[in-house]
């Protein structure tokens, strides 16, 4: 398990003196991630509202894995506790490294993967 040092990071670049926790569950799925993955990776960090920050991450492999996280300052820390990792952003190289795992479209599209039947189009009046 990840000691109570290695669970918090401080802003010292800024010349404040605040602690960020970082979520033990959070810090272990990644760490674990990382390294059922190639043990090295991308991170995109996205604010997501209210909700907090979602932290995607892309293994060595292709395979895509997030964690939700309350701020963007906790997936910066999360980010920094974890080697391995390098942040980025979704341009050309990294969304064409990306490989979803089999039954992952599926997985993503809840319910609606498994319809038979759907209904009329609304706009069908319209052709």
């Amino acid at each position: 398990m990840a000691t109570e040092a290695e669970n918090t990071t401080s802003d010292t670049d800024a010349g404040t003196d605040t602690a960020v926790k970082v979520p033990p569950h959070a810090l272990s799925a990644i760490k674990a991630f990382v390294g059922e993955h190639g043990g090295t990776g991308n991170v995109v960090i996205q604010p997501i509202g209210r909700v907090g920050t979602r932290v995607t991450l892309v293994g060595a492999d292709g395979v895509l894995g997030d964690q939700v996280v309350e701020n963007n300052d906790i997936a910066h820390a999360l980010v920094d506790a974890v080697g391995g990792l390098t942040e980025s952003e979704w341009d050309r190289e990294l969304v064409s490294s990306v490989n979803p795992a089999p039954g992952h479209y599926r997985k993503m599209a809840g319910w609606v993967a498994r319809q038979t039947r759907f209904p009329k189009a609304r706009n069908a009046a319209m052709e």
